[in-house]
């Protein structure tokens, strides 16, 4: 039997009826990663360690201000949950908050594989930056849906003008299949 993953409209993310993750304060530039979620008194999830929190929109505008992001990124940001975009930030950019929706990607593939994608290419001390630059193939299974796998796809899409920003993740959760009655979640 599949896992039953559920989104909120408060943008909690359940998953076999246990709560994971609050999306609503996105786009802030959060360390998104499984051990940055834990679970408050009443199972509510809380995003831990916000050190990394930056402008939720950084126009830059030199090659001086992307080599401080980068390097920015590069002290506070978890490896293999990083956005490609900020291994290697360009002289002339935007960036915004499609970076966390790759982490929130990542997170979200861990929840349902059981690993992050780039988890292993860190342990082997194989380079997570070239790794990332390559589209991610989403393992197929019977346990999962192609609705699933084509979310993850879209979180995890390397050029980031091809991610989708926060209010159109949030709906393509939401239409993913109608709510239950009585329920106020979207089952996945």
């Amino acid at each position: 039997m599949g896992h039953a993953l559920c989104v909120c409209s408060r943008g909690t993310v359940i998953i076999d009826n246990k709560r994971y993750l609050f999306i609503q304060k996105l786009g802030e530039g959060e360390d998104l990663k499984p051990t940055n979620i834990l679970l408050g008194d009443e199972g509510q999830p809380v995003l831990m360690d916000l050190g990394s929190m930056n402008q939720a929109c950084i126009n830059v505008e030199g090659s001086r201000q992307a080599l401080t992001l980068q390097d920015w990124a590069a002290q506070r940001c978890t490896i293999s949950y990083r956005a490609p975009e900020l291994f290697s930030v360009q002289s002339h950019c935007v960036i915004d908050e499609r970076t966390d929706v790759w982490s929130l990607g990542c997170v979200l593939y861990a929840m349902t594989f059981g690993e992050g994608p780039y988890d292993m290419v860190f342990q082997k001390g194989d380079s997570v930056a070239l790794a990332v630059q390559n589209q991610l193939s989403i393992p197929q299974s019977p346990r999962h849906s192609s609705a699933l796998r084509q979310l993850l796809a879209s979180m995890m899409t390397v050029d980031p003008h091809q991610r989708p920003h926060i209010p159109l993740l949030l709906s393509q959760l939401e239409a993913l299949q109608p709510p239950v009655p009585g329920q106020h979640t979207t089952q996945i």
